[in-house]
């Protein structure tokens, strides 16, 4: 027996973090699962084992599947620690130690590993007017219907601007729910759909994915909902709330009247805590976004840290579960709770489930491929908390800035919660340029910039490392660790 609270911790409880904590808590591990949610369930799940809907069919039988990762979360001996933050990483002798606060006050726990589980965050769309009053993105309005029953707009509809399958699945839910949709701006253009036609074979293979899909856009058809394909160059018009929609169709501009505007252009892996750690990071140019490079059993750079779920990079809820399970089974290897023959034969099961659920994801990475995401006009806003426009961060790399995190330096875009946690989200593409430094950028970009983690100085190796903004209430109670 080691002198550690847990021999894991799991940070999130959506589909990847129910099922990691789970498994590994059945195979005989001492768990507990970090969560900032009153509830399990994560974004996909959100509320589940609430009823914020009288009609549980508006959500869809996916959303209820989410029922049964809980109930089997429930029934397990994993601690569930809901409304907690964990803030600092610090690697131990033994394993790791984690602060966390609460609403009944702050610790530090230990644990022997540690799964991340944090999931996927919206792409930004960042449109003139995009920061109006009136303006949300897809999950926003998701977590409206969710957490409350409540849709957004009023008798005049909402209009539903951009691509990918949430986009669709949010029309759908709302036709349901009895609301409004005055159009379906979709950006996917013809080029997209014919070039996505040679994964079409692949993705068969996961053929359930794409009749659901069908599904959806049938149900969108028979309510009547225009939807209008090829747009571009969206802009949003309002003095103090938005009013109205302007875009390209076809070559001709039009104008929509609308006071309610969704906006979405798929989801990318949340980066924030596997980078803060040091994990190393890629550039994965077909979904383009920055993810952790992993290994067998979602295992990261970093020993003794896996990923698990969206946020080592997007594949589904379904698939989420599987890599949370196949997480917890190769920790319980080796820590020696499940023999190297049983693992291995369970995990090679997982594998090829997992294997069928991300056929499709080659077809629908290309389908649906940002298009917003790059603003065109230089008076875009592009960090709305600070108002940075997307002149002023062109002229800053102009002047020779090597990466987005020494432009903090300054403009402070990107100091925030909004856009900090995947600094090139909004770019929709990797960005040009070597990045620079260790513990300024993540550490992988560190590494490929010939920072190594021993040069020390600025760029040295951090051994504590803080995931998220903390108040000094919360530290105080740790300066003897600290």
């Amino acid at each position: 027996m080691t002198g550690t609270d847990f021999d894991l911790a799991v940070i999130g409880a959506g589909p990847a973090g129910m099922s990691a904590a789970a498994a590994a808590a059945e195979a005989g591990l001492r768990v507990i699962l970090l969560d900032e949610q009153r509830g399990p369930g994560g974004q996909i799940y959100r509320a589940i084992e609430e009823e914020g809907l009288k009609d549980p069919v508006i959500l869809g039988p996916d959303y209820r599947h989410g029922t049964s990762v809980a109930k089997r979360l429930r029934a397990s001996t994993a601690t569930y620690a809901s409304e907690t933050m964990a803030w600092l990483v610090d690697r131990t002798d033994e394993g790791f130690a984690v602060a966390c606060s609460s609403p009944g006050g702050s610790r530090m726990l230990t644990a022997r590993r540690l799964v991340v589980a944090t999931g996927a965050m919206e792409r930004p769309v960042p449109v003139p007017g995009w920061t109006l009053p009136g303006v949300m993105s897809a999950g926003a309005a998701q977590i409206m219907l969710k957490q409350s029953g409540i849709v957004a707009g009023g008798d005049d509809g909402i209009v539903l601007a951009g691509c990918g399958p949430l986009l669709f699945l949010l029309a759908a839910q709302y036709v349901r729910a009895g609301a409004k949709i005055a159009a379906i701006l979709e950006t996917t253009t013809l080029r997209d759909r014919i070039y996505a036609l040679r994964h079409l074979p692949g993705a068969l293979r996961g053929h359930a994915y794409l009749t659901k899909g069908l599904g959806l856009l049938a149900e969108i058809r028979r309510a009547r909902v225009p939807v209008l394909s090829g747009v571009s160059d969206i802009r949003i018009d309002g003095e103090d709330s938005a009013e109205a929609i302007s875009f390209i169709h076809r070559g001709a501009l039009r104008r929509m009247i609308a006071r309610t505007i969704v906006l979405h252009e798929g989801v990318v892996p949340n980066t924030q805590l596997p980078a803060a750690l040091g994990c190393r990071m890629i550039w994965d140019g077909d979904q383009a976004c920055w993810r952790p490079e992993l290994g067998r059993f979602g295992a990261t750079s970093e020993p003794g840290i896996h990923v698990a779920g969206d946020g080592g990079g997007i594949d589904g809820a379904k698939s989420a579960e599987l890599s949370g399970e196949l997480a917890a089974l190769g920790i319980a290897r080796d820590l020696g709770s499940l023999s190297a023959g049983d693992a291995d034969a369970r995990a090679a099961r997982l594998e090829a489930a997992l294997g069928r659920d991300r056929a499709v994801r080659p077809f629908l990475e290309r389908l649906y491929r940002p298009h917003l995401s790059v603003p065109k006009a230089d008076d875009t806003i592009v960090c709305r908390c600070e108002e940075i426009t997307a002149g002023e961060i062109r002229a800053i790399a102009a002047g020779g800035c090597p990466g987005p995190n020494q432009m903090k330096s300054f403009c402070r875009a990107g100091m925030g919660p909004d856009v900090q946690p995947d600094r090139h989200a909004a770019d929709g593409r990797r960005p040009a340029g070597k990045p620079l430094g260790r513990r300024i950028l993540p550490a992988a970009h560190a590494d490929q910039a010939g920072h190594g983690r021993g040069d020390g100085g600025t760029f040295g190796r951090v051994r504590r490392n803080t995931l998220t903004p903390s108040n000094t209430g919360a530290l105080s109670q740790f300066f003897s660790v600290i």
